[in-house]
């Protein structure tokens, strides 16, 4: 597969790099776990298969033999030559054929996955790209003009026919405040209760805009309506991960994403649950979502439910 253009922030990433977050190496990996889940589950690859992460801008690429494919994640006005192409549903391209991916209608971060995936050399066990360090992905890069990406040799004991089929996309429940915008759910974290009542209503109950500055790095959230602590708090850095919700003096909380750093000072106030992390990166910067505070149980059901969601699709798929 040759890169013929990309305006986008486009790069190589898995389900992420774990069991080294102690030694500095950050997880990196999708922001959006579940879309390249069901990207894979749709093409019946295993789970954690490698596919290219685009963010916002237009991207193209030209196909160099037969394979299927399909888009998720955010929502592209996308063309393969001339057909259209929609998000969610597998399709096959034929070697020569260009796929090219115009704007971004809907969400912030869109994945296209090949069958097989790609020919990757992992390093400490993931593709994932880090950029910071410059390695994992296309040699730690964002992918570019004239890049080729090799694609691996599809599992031959899978037989995967061609017919196109789709799927339905996750969607974030509604807030009460604005039925336009996203109810993100979080679970309290460590350092909730050195709040004060106030902020944790005002945590809940106000928008939240998430502020153009933001990375993969963390989502810098913006309200009318700072969070104050109950009293001074002076804290030792300690280790943190994507999901937690940091909240630095001036009381506007950061979420951290999934090229987060390994260690923070700042306390803690909540954590988006893993069902929602993928939602939550699907904000556009300039968007604003609602957190709302559930139980624990209630996170592990959640998370259950897109496990289902996801064996569903890779059923299906099986079955068409």
């Amino acid at each position: 597969m040759k890169i013929l253009a990309s305006n986008a922030l486009a790069s190589i990433q898995d389900l992420g790099r774990f069991g080294f977050r102690s030694l500095g190496v950050g997880t990196n990996g999708a922001m959006d776990p579940w879309a390249l889940q069901a990207a894979n589950a749709l093409l019946q690859n295993p789970l954690d298969t490698a596919a290219i992460e685009i963010a916002l801008g237009s991207f193209s690429v030209q196909f160099e033999q037969d394979t299927c494919f399909c888009l998720t994640g955010g929502l592209y006005e996308a063309y393969l030559d001339e057909k259209r192409v929609y998000g969610y549903w597998r399709m096959t391209a034929k070697a020569g054929q260009t796929l090219k991916l115009v704007r971004p209608l809907q969400g912030m971060y869109a994945y296209l996955a090949v069958q097989g995936g790609f020919d990757i050399e992992p390093v400490l066990g993931s593709s994932s790209t880090n950029t910071k360090a410059e390695f994992g992905g296309c040699k730690g890069k964002f992918l570019s003009q004239g890049n080729q990406l090799t694609l691996a040799s599809p599992n031959k004991t899978i037989d995967l026919p061609n017919s196109e089929i789709g799927i339905a996309a996750l969607s974030a429940a509604p807030s009460k405040l604005d039925s336009q915008v996203p109810q993100i759910r979080v679970v309290a974290n460590s350092e909730y209760d050195q709040f004060t009542e106030a902020a944790k209503q005002n945590f809940e109950n106000q928008l939240w805009r998430i502020d153009t500055s933001s990375n993969r790095m963390g989502y810098r959230c913006v309200g009318e309506s700072s969070l104050e602590f109950a009293q001074t708090l002076e804290m030792s850095s300690h280790g943190v991960a994507a999901g937690m919700i940091q909240v630095p003096p001036q009381g506007q909380p950061i979420v951290l994403m999934a090229d987060s750093q390994t260690t923070g000072g700042y306390p803690k106030i909540a954590t988006v649950i893993e069902a929602d992390l993928g939602l939550m990166a699907q904000i556009r910067f300039g968007q604003s979502c609602q957190f709302k505070r559930v139980s624990i149980e209630e996170a592990i059901r959640a998370r259950q439910d897109r496990d289902r969601y996801i064996e569903r699709i890779r059923r299906y798929a099986h079955d068409h």
